[in-house]
């Protein structure tokens, strides 16, 4: 301890204040502010390396020489020693410094001087440093005050920092570092397996090290994260990214991952949950290490649960649900009964000689949210659909997840934010029955606007025929996104370039629809449909002409390969790339314009146009001419050519306001903002042969109007496509 008066100047008070502000273990606040006081411990540097030590070395005692070695307490670097050391780094890149004189970035200067006094005060560097270049360079002329413009490498390198960026014409662009790049190493400041006691907040017991120890001889020092999602719905969107944080951590650090159901709740529990998400977590392209259960570990978990009463640390409490709703709960009359007692009723739940609802089973704590003794296991008298009627209690959320992470030996439990309200109660339970206590690390949820993913919401949208199942293609469920086309590839660099942000993120579908075009750009083979079809007579060919035409399956790479379409006297094309009177700007077929067919070397000249009763155009006659002998058009139009009929179906946001959910917005909540407009059927739509034996979730582009999937409805006799998302071009141009 400090004995007598100190005065304490700015710069002690400083650095007092930071230590109180940043030091989580109180028992160390007197070894450290003896430190301070004694002026040992002087400098920022110091006092930050001094936080560091105590945080690693949680046990007593700690160890004076080795601390202060750490710390560099007595340490002394002369004004000579620094004058040498700049002098040695100004040396070492005395080229550079005279070529680009005061452009030269001396933050390296400074760094590597630093690197080679420690201990030094950084003013003195900096001023040394400063002193020297003036030395070397002498004053700034003008020529080092003008702005030096960017080279096109150095735009190159600022634009790939660019996460999100728009094009001129307004189109997002995405650009970021790979999702196993960012979630490698220190990427995250994530504690070291086995540091679980580094990390701000974690509690350390006598036995901490010991079952740390315990841990790393199990585990080898490997990442162990898990995915834990409840088997009571379908994925969505905000799924995906938990999907690649757990799993993409794992990966990216050489560590495992478990895919562990949460399932502690029988009543809302069905076997299509269970085997849909293993499915879109395989389709995310992850391999569970394990798919582990809670209810593998009902007997342990009930164990410990009576271990928890022995230790008196919970109770068997008869206030009903109703009674513990609300803040400001007051303390249960049972908290304090028997540890005997609680044992004995605890075992009367097991057996059934409760009612639903009768008693639970709560934990002497109190949350960070202000919720007292939350409750650790309920009563059901619902069959579990993989223990059947072996249990009638259940043990909840708070009670559970701690603890099979503990079983599994989980490094790094990441969570989305709403779960920080229970971190301690997370290390609380743990400590409390002096089990291994892994490290809870929180994340921001990833929300999409003009969507709604709660299960309660879809169930709504289903019943109501909103949309058809939960795999509609309007939806963000993963099976939605996958029905209507999107690449799973394109959902994990969606979740890549919004990053992990501790902060909730809420991203507009333009920015996945972006993600989505770059994969399927590269993936998606080019064909020819025509959604509305114009029929197109040639009448100057012969009429029994039957040709050939070859099709790149990607232009812009033909060694990925072609297809062959027929080419007739009878083609289709869109009725929108004909009108009969000419517009400024339309740069398609008219009376008096040829247009170009793509890929069949033809121009085609209208010659007569055929209309039915009601005046509507439902023929052209036209004549053909070649290519090389014909004044280049104005443009060129797709087309087919004897083609299969197909149904194609049009996707458009599913409701109308950006937030549905948002009363402020819809006054008449979300139901009541469908978009009658987000389903167009087209039945009897017409695409190339080549597409003939496709097979479910084929993808394609169709030539100047987008990408298409093709959908589980498809039938030996008919096709159905999904559009997946448009182009980024608008078809009227081209």
């Amino acid at each position: 301890m400090v004995s007598g008066s100190v005065a304490i100047d700015k710069a002690m008070g400083t650095l007092l204040y930071g230590m109180a502000s940043r030091l989580r273990d109180p028992s160390r606040l007197g070894f450290l502010t003896e430190y301070i006081a004694e002026r040992r411990i002087s400098t920022e540097l110091q006092l930050s390396a001094a936080l560091d030590f105590v945080k690693s070395h949680p046990q007593d005692p700690l160890d004076r020489s080795t601390f202060e070695s750490f710390c560099g307490v007595g340490a002394v670097v002369t004004p000579e020693q620094i004058e040498d050391a700049v002098e040695q780094v100004i040396k070492k890149y005395k080229k550079e410094l005279l070529s680009d004189r005061y452009r030269f970035n001396m933050g390296l200067l400074m760094g590597e001087a630093r690197t080679a006094l420690k201990w030094a005060d950084g003013k003195i560097i900096k001023n040394e440093v400063d002193m020297q270049v003036l030395h070397l360079l002498g004053p700034k002329t003008e020529a080092d005050l003008e702005k030096k413009a960017k080279t096109p490498k150095a735009k190159a390198a600022e634009k790939e920092k660019q996460d999100v960026e728009l094009t001129a014409n307004g189109e997002v662009k995405l650009e970021a570092k790979s999702l196993m790049e960012q979630l490698r190493g220190e990427a995250l400041k994530f504690h070291k397996p086995g540091e679980n006691y580094k990390t701000e907040g974690y509690v350390v017991t006598p036995n901490t090290m010991n079952l740390l120890k315990q841990h790393l001889e199990l585990t080898g020092g490997q990442v162990r994260t898990r995915f834990p999602p409840e088997p009571n719905g379908i994925l969505h969107i905000g799924h995906a990214k938990a999907i690649n944080f757990n799993f993409g951590f794992a990966k990216s650090n050489d560590g495992i991952c478990f895919l562990r159901y949460d399932d502690t709740n029988p009543e809302k529990e069905e076997e299509k949950y269970f085997t849909a998400i293993k499915d879109m977590v395989e389709w995310l392209g992850y391999k569970p290490y394990m798919i582990t259960h809670a209810s593998d570990n009902f007997q342990r978990l009930y164990d410990l649960a009576e271990e928890l009463i022995r230790r008196g640390q919970a109770y068997v409490c008869h206030q009903r649900g109703e009674e513990l709703k609300g803040h400001n709960v007051p303390a249960s009359p049972w908290r304090d009964r028997p540890v005997e007692e609680s044992l004995v009723l605890f075992r009367w739940m097991k057996k059934g000689l409760f009612a639903e609802g009768e008693v639970t089973l709560r934990m002497k704590l109190v949350m960070e949210d202000g919720k007292m003794d939350p409750v650790a296991y309920r009563i059901k008298y619902t069959p579990h659909h993989r223990t059947g009627d072996a249990w009638c209690i259940y043990p909840t959320y708070d009670y559970t997840h701690c603890l099979c992470d503990s079983i599994e030996h989980i490094t790094h439990s990441l969570c989305t934010k709403e779960f920080q309200a229970r971190r301690s109660s997370y290390f609380w339970l743990c400590n409390a029955l002096d089990v291994y206590c892994p490290v809870q690390w929180e994340y921001g949820r990833l929300n999409l606007t003009y969507t709604v993913v709660s299960k309660r919401k879809i169930i709504k949208l289903v019943e109501t025929g909103a949309v058809r199942d939960w795999d509609d293609p309007r939806l963000f469920t993963l099976t939605a996104l996958r029905r209507r086309g999107f690449p799973p590839q394109a959902i994990n660099n969606f979740c890549a370039r919004v990053g992990v942000t501790v902060a909730q993120t809420t991203m507009e579908p333009h920015l996945l629809e972006a993600c989505v075009r770059d994969v399927l750009n590269e993936e998606a083979p080019r064909v020819m449909a025509v959604l509305e079809p114009l029929k197109v007579t040639i009448t100057n060919l012969p009429p029994d002409t039957k040709k050939e035409v070859r099709v790149p399956n990607f232009p812009l790479n033909e060694e990925k390969g072609s297809h062959v379409v027929p080419f007739s006297t009878t083609i289709y094309i869109e009725q929108s790339d004909f009108r009969e009177v000419m517009e400024k700007g339309y740069k398609r077929l008219t009376p008096e314009q040829p247009v170009g067919l793509r890929h069949a070397g033809y121009i085609i000249s209208v010659q007569r146009v055929i209309k039915d009763s009601g005046g509507r155009v439902v023929e052209l006659e036209v004549t053909c001419s070649g290519t090389e002998s014909t004044e280049k058009p104005r443009g060129f139009i797709h087309w087919v050519s004897n083609p299969l009929q197909c149904e194609v179906r049009l996707y458009e946001r599913l409701f109308q306001h950006k937030n549905p959910e948002d009363h402020t917005e819809v006054p008449g909540g979300f139901l009541s903002d469908i978009n009658p407009n987000s389903l167009q059927v087209i039945s009897s739509a017409l695409v190339d042969q080549s597409v003939a034996s496709s097979k479910v979730f084929d993808k394609f582009q169709f030539e100047r109007l987008g990408y298409f999937s093709v959908d589980p409805d498809t039938t030996s006799q008919k096709l159905v496509f999904n559009r997946t998302v448009t182009l980024k071009e608008d078809p009227g141009k081209i």
